[in-house]
């Protein structure tokens, strides 16, 4: 969608299902036009759907002088967003704004982020894996409106859609069309050329989101081309993505980038759901990424593109990459959950319409508390704090100590082991499970003894405590494996397989299972001692696994899930956490030792 002040410039029309939104904008003025125009960019990524202040480490950001100070919050960001906006600003966005979200956004879908963003003024993202979460029909309408197909319309009536453009270059539908180039001639108003058109479609292929957006600043187009990590298959739940493909982020953004061309816009930013990690604790003005997938990205992608803005890795950095004609460009991204506010000011070359790389001036700007919070923004999260404080402090059950999501050596924590045993209780009728494994990167927050709403420290536990540890409402199902597919399941947490995990991620087993592991053996012969309540795993036996159909769908490249059979569905993963607590009202820690590390 556009903005106010771009209303009076019409679209140029759809790319297949989603389209590529172009906005024509008119002829220069009749008075001799400056030889540059300024532009300021203001960009989020990883939003999160914090609406209210991140807490703990999720809310501190180490500042452009060393200080560690509270960051975040989206009465903070409108505050900042609008002390740092000129006449020349676009607001834009590099993806998982929604997603993963805190239960006063996930209640509802994630709608009151969607209409936050649109509030202050973003007006394009990129797409991130998260976008993905409840799968790409969900998406569509988040993007362009309607009541949810299962629970309605939220409090706040039938919702009409995100304001702003969701961008995805790589993502692909899996069917072909035998009327692309029409489809693309049409969107493009009949101005490309159609021979060159042909060849830039022949081995790209139906985008599945409009892959660019562009918008008019001072009388020149900005042209901004959407990516997001070509790996979401393997962090996503596969049934919500089965009619997708994701496609290397080079090569897309390379399409993109001639599209754009064709119809004259070469002030290219990339807007790249995918980062580096960094080194610790420097100033979010310093380039501290180490070069890893998104620095792939920086450096390869078009010379013509002028600058990377990048997320997923949650991290702050400011770097200057070489393109591959030897050019420098910016390569940037600014943390998460909304704590820092990357601003990028250049200037565009009237006569060529390209951005002038020398002016080129970034400043990643930490969203301090120390602003008054917009009263608007104080209000409108209030609103839906409100609608769901009900649910959100519903009394599940206690603690008698802080059950935490820090691993111990062998790579498991407290709080997974818990969550497994919960799984497994929740699915051994029905399901048939005999054990239980949960992945890592879903268990998002310890339990704190102290943190009940009233803060008495009587170890209670609320469900929008329970929902932040677990917030992505995957189903808990049960599959058959046999002792050997169990077993390279285990090899599948190490990196060096033909599954090619990223780094090593030890699930979480129930506390029936136990097993042994050495890092130092070669891939294939790392796990060994494989019990189930005390009795030795054979290769040829079956076993009924219970996980969550992130992990059944073959998520954080846990492949040989994807051979198990008789997939049994059980409740949501909260709800199954819930009833633990229901089965069980004082819970203590557990002993995180069932994975026995060996040399």
């Amino acid at each position: 969608m556009m903005s106010r002040s771009f209303q009076r410039l019409a679209l140029a029309g759809v790319l297949a299902s989603a389209g590529l939104v172009i906005a024509t904008g008119p002829a220069e003025a009749g008075n001799k036009p400056a030889k540059t125009v300024p532009v300021r960019l203001l960009s989020l990524n990883d939003f999160h759907g914090h609406l209210e202040p991140p807490t703990g480490s999720s809310g501190r950001m180490v500042d452009e002088h060393g200080a560690t100070v509270e960051a975040g919050g989206a009465a903070y960001v409108a505050t900042h967003l609008k002390q740092l906006s000129d006449k020349n600003t676009l607001k834009v966005a590099q993806g998982d704004l929604i997603g993963g979200t805190p239960l006063v956004s996930a209640a509802f879908h994630d709608e009151p982020s969607v209409e936050f963003l649109g509030k202050v003024g973003v007006t394009t993202s990129a797409v991130g894996n998260h976008e993905f979460d409840e799968g790409y029909d969900e998406l569509k309408r988040i993007m362009y409106g309607g009541c949810h197909p299962v629970d309605g319309c939220s409090p706040a009536g039938e919702w009409k859609g995100a304001k702003y453009d969701y961008i995805g270059a790589n993502v692909l539908l899996k069917r072909k069309s035998t009327t692309a180039e029409k489809e693309v001639l049409k969107a493009l108003g009949g101005k490309a050329n159609p021979n060159s058109l042909r060849a830039l479609l022949k081995d790209y292929g139906i985008p599945a989101l409009p892959p660019v957006s562009v918008r008019w600043m001072n009388g020149v187009p900005v042209g901004f081309i959407g990516l997001v990590t070509q790996t979401t298959p393997n962090i996503v739940t596969a049934a919500g993505i089965k009619d997708l493909e994701f496609i290397d982020e080079v090569k897309a953004a390379n399409v993109a980038s001639r599209l754009l061309k064709l119809v004259g816009v070469k002030a290219q930013v990339v807007l790249v759901h995918e980062g580096d990690q960094v080194t610790p604790n420097q100033s979010p003005d310093t380039c501290s990424a180490v070069p890893g997938a998104g620095n792939r990205i920086a450096t390869q992608v078009d010379a013509e593109i002028d600058m990377i803005l990048s997320g997923h890795s949650h991290q702050a950095y400011l770097c200057t990459v070489t393109d591959p004609k030897g050019n420098q460009r910016l390569y940037s991204q600014g943390g998460s959950f909304g704590r820092v506010i990357t601003q990028v000011d250049f200037r565009v070359d009237t006569r060529t319409r390209d951005v002038v790389r020398s002016s080129v001036v970034a400043d990643n700007h930490v969203v301090t508390r120390t602003v008054a919070p917009d009263p608007e923004i104080s209000a409108f999260v209030q609103t839906w704090k409100d609608r769901v404080s009900t649910v959100a402090n519903k009394p599940i059950g206690k603690i008698t100590a802080d059950i935490v999501n820090t691993a111990v050596a062998s790579g498991e924590s407290p709080l997974g082991n818990l969550i497994a045993d919960g799984q497994l209780a929740a699915t051994r009728t029905g399901g048939n499970a005999q054990i239980a494994l949960m992945n890592p990167g879903g268990v998002r927050a310890s339990l704190t003894y102290a943190s009940s709403p009233a803060g008495e420290g009587d170890g209670v536990v609320t469900y929008g405590e329970a929902f932040t540890v677990q917030p992505f409402n995957n189903l808990v199902q049960v599959v058959t494996l046999t002792g050997a597919q169990l077993k390279t399941v285990l090899e599948e947490q190490f990196t060096g397989g033909p599954n090619k995990q990223a780094f090593t991620k030890i699930l979480q087993p129930s506390s029936n299972f136990t097993y042994a592991y050495s890092a130092s053996a070669p891939w294939g012969s790392k796990i060994s001692d494989m019990k189930i309540d005390g009795v030795p795993v054979t290769d040829t036996q079956t076993i009924r696994v219970a996980a969550n159909n992130f992990l059944v769908g073959g998520g954080d490249a846990f492949d040989t899930f994807e051979l198990g059979t008789d997939v049994w569905s059980g409740p949501l993963d909260i709800d199954a956490f819930a009833a633990y607590f229901a089965a069980n009202p004082v819970l203590s820690p557990p002993v995180p030792d069932h994975i026995t590390v060996k040399p």
